[in-house]
């Protein structure tokens, strides 16, 4: 989507990308292109979190998986409250526990706290389990003083969210916080914020803790209407939950099914096309397909390469 002034989320992107990346302020992994970029600073930005009193206060607490929230999930298993992080892409579930091993040293609990330390050291959270989360932390590639976030395109945290609340994970009152580089806070036009795109209470920066006040009501549960049947052929939980959902009388049907209102983003990136052999509850069954939640979320033109903006003045300049 764009606004009136061309501005969109991905060209808001692009130049977080290329300003973190000019300016030595990208760290491993490089490029950051089309990443949660992690950035020098970021375990300091997280060290504001056992400060927050959202975070004295819970006793469950999810982070995603990427890079720059590495030091957050170490104090949140430090503090020895239970930490849930998504599965990579939704593949095998929503999120697994960790669990360290009795009597784990500080040096084990940040090994815990690494994605190799994430696939040893847990176990999966079912759709079953009576599950409470207390405090979310998300990364974000921009995010706004108002609570506006922009994500990395692929719209996984929006739709996390959206299935935690649709199993209740969370209710609307659960705070949410990110942890970015100070670059990353810009100004979003509201414009671009659309009902399914997650919002946040808190950004925490190596410099700023801003509490965003944002009034906007964050997602209550999955719009099916924008979930696409190659998703749900990659995601099983997310069919599991539309199975329940269906059952309880909702509407689920899909944006690519036949009666769906919702017109398609655009054309799914298919590697290849092959015979279909017939429709799986309203759906086909597609094979070798990637980018299986970026039409949840993502409205955004193919990627493209944005001139590299040269001043932090400049990165502040998005309308």
């Amino acid at each position: 989507m764009e606004t009136q002034e061309g501005v969109s989320k991905q060209s808001i992107r692009e130049r977080i990308w290329d300003y973190m990346e000019s300016h030595d302020i990208a760290d491993f992994p490089r490029p950051v292109h089309h990443r949660i970029p992690n950035f020098k600073g970021a375990a300091q930005a997280a060290g504001h979190l056992p400060h927050l009193q959202a975070f004295h206060v819970a006793r469950t607490i999810k982070v995603n998986p990427d890079a720059p929230q590495r030091n957050a999930r170490f104090l949140v298993l430090e503090s020895k409250k239970t930490l849930l992080v998504p599965t990579p892409r939704l593949r095998t579930g929503l999120f697994n526990k960790i669990t360290p091993p009795p009597g784990a040293t500080k040096d084990i609990l940040r090994k815990c706290a690494t994605s190799q330390g994430v696939r040893n050291f847990s176990v999966p959270v079912g759709l079953d389990s009576s599950v409470l989360v207390d405090l979310v932390v998300v990364g974000s590639v921009a995010v706004s003083e108002k609570g506006w976030r922009i994500g990395k395109g692929e719209g996984y945290a929006d739709l996390e969210y959206a299935m935690m609340v649709s199993m209740g994970a969370v209710h609307k009152g659960t705070p949410v916080v990110t942890i970015v580089h100070d670059c990353q806070v810009v100004d979003i036009p509201e414009a671009l914020v659309e009902d399914h795109d997650l919002t946040v209470d808190y950004i925490l920066t190596p410099t700023r803790v801003i509490t965003t006040g944002c009034a906007r009501p964050k997602p209550t549960g999955i719009m099916w209407s924008k979930v696409s049947c190659e998703m749900l052929t990659k995601i099983p939980v997310l069919r599991n939950l539309r199975e329940r959902e269906k059952q309880a009388g909702k509407d689920v049907t899909l944006r690519d099914e036949p009666g769906s209102q919702q017109p398609a983003p655009g054309p799914i990136r298919r590697p290849q096309d092959r015979p279909q052999t017939g429709p799986t509850s309203g759906c086909q069954r597609l094979e070798g397909v990637t980018g299986a939640a970026e039409g949840y979320v993502t409205w955004t033109q193919p990627w493209k390469t944005a001139n590299s903006v040269t001043s932090a003045s400049k990165l502040s300049e998005v309308p």
